[in-house]
C-alpha cells in the first residue's frame, strides 16, 4: 500500500535550529506548510510559526510540540562523538528518537524522516582502522560502528523499524553525508564551500565518507520527500550528490585509498561510490545542487 503523497498540515521539526533544521523549515515555509521547532534555546530567528523550548528527550515538551502535527521531521542529536561524553552521546541520541517517535505515534501521527547519517556504517569515527566490505556503500553493508555516535544512528535506525511495528508508522531514515550550505541562499550558511576546499586539498581525509556531499536545500528536500515514500514501511537510505567534488576520477582514488575493498560495479568518471538507487526508487529524490568536481 503506497504512502500518502498528500502534504502534511504541520510538520513538528526537533533540532530546528542546526543545519538541516534550518532549511527543513526554509522548505517547509516555501510549500506553504505549517511548522513547530523544538530547541533547546530558541535563536530567535527561526523561520517557523512556533517554537517549543525543551529536549527532544523530554515527553512532556515532545507531546507539547506535536500539537496539531501530522508529521515530523527529527534531527534533533549529538552529531559527533567527541560532543559529550561516551553516554550522553549514545543515551542522548538513541532516547531523543525514541521519545520522539513514540510519542508520535501515540498521538496518531504516521509519518516520520529521522536523521541518520552516512556513519551508521561507522568508517568516520572508529577508534581502530576499519574499511567497507565493499563499494560502493549501501544500506546493506554490515557496520563496523566502534563510537557512541555511530552506533546511535544504526540503533535509531532500529527504533525506526520498531515503531512502524507498533504504531504503523512510516518512518524514513537518511544517512546524509557531510552537509552543508553553498552561500546562494540567504540564512542556509556556506558551510560547504571551506569544507570542500580543505579536503580537495587533503583527499585522504575524505576517503572516510567516499568524498560524498548533499548541498542543504537538497538536504531538505530530501528529507520533506522522506514525509511520503513510495512505499510503506520503515526504511533507511544514503543520500548524497551523485558525484565527488575532485579532479581525480572516482576508480583512481579507489585503487589509492581503498585497493583491497572489493568493487561490486564500475563507478566510472566522477561518480560517488554509494548506492543511491533507494532514494531515487522510494522518494523520488535526486540532488539538483552540485559541486563541479575540481581541485584548487
Amino acid at each position: 500500500m503506497p504512502q500518502s503523497t498528500d502534504p502534511p498540515r504541520r510538520v513538528l521539526v526537533t533540532g530546528a535550529g542546526g543545519t538541516i533544521g534550518r532549511a527543513v523549515l526554509w522548505a517547509l515555509r516555501r510549500a506553504g506548510v505549517a511548522s513547530t521547532a523544538l530547541v533547546l534555546d530558541d535563536p530567535g530567528d527561526l523561520d517557523t510559526d512556533r517554537v517549543v523550548i525543551g529536549s527532544a528527550t523530554d515527553r512532556d515538551r515532545v507531546s507539547e510540540a506535536l500539537d496539531g502535527a501530522d508529521a515530523v521531521v527529527h534531527l534533533a542529536a549529538r552529531a559527533a562523538p567527541h560532543l559529550g561524553s561516551g553516554e550522553e552521546v549514545f543515551v542522548g541520541n538513541t532516547a531523543a528518537t525514541f521519545t520522539v517517535l513514540d510519542a508520535a505515534g501515540r498521538a496518531g501521527v504516521r509519518r516520520a524522516a529521522i536523521a541518520s547519517s552516512i556513519n551508521a556504517l561507522g568508517l568516520r569515527y572508529s577508534p581502530v582502522p576499519a574499511a567497507p566490505a565493499y563499494l560502493p556503500l549501501d544500506v546493506e553493508l554490515p557496520t563496523v560502528a566502534a563510537d557512541p555516535y555511530s552506533l546511535s544512528k544504526r540503533v535509531d535506525e532500529e527504533t525506526a523499524r520498531a515503531m512502524h511495528r507498533a504504531h504503523g508508522m512510516d518512518v524514513v531514515a537518511l544517512r546524509y553525508p557531510m552537509t552543508g550550505g553553498l552561500g546562494l541562499e540567504p540564512g542556509l550558511g556556506d558551510s560547504l564551500v571551506p569544507a570542500i576546499e580543505q579536503l580537495r586539498a587533503d583527499p585522504a581525509a575524505g576517503a572516510l565518507d567516499l568524498w560524498s556531499y548533499l548541498e542543504v536545500r537538497d538536504a531538505a528536500r530530501a528529507t520533506l520527500a522522506g514525509l511520503s515514500p513510495r512505499r510503506r514501511g520503515a526504511h533507511a537510505m544514503l543520500v548524497a550528490a551523485p558525484t565527488t567534488f575532485l579532479s581525480e576520477p572516482t576508480e583512481a582514488l579507489l585503487d589509492r585509498y581503498w585497493p583491497g575493498v572489493p568493487r561490486r560495479r564500475p563507478m566510472p568518471g566522477h561518480a560517488v561510490p554509494i548506492d543511491l538507487r533507494p532514494a531515487r526508487e522510494l522518494l523520488g529524490f535526486e540532488a539538483e545542487h552540485l559541486v563541479a568536481p575540481g581541485s584548487d
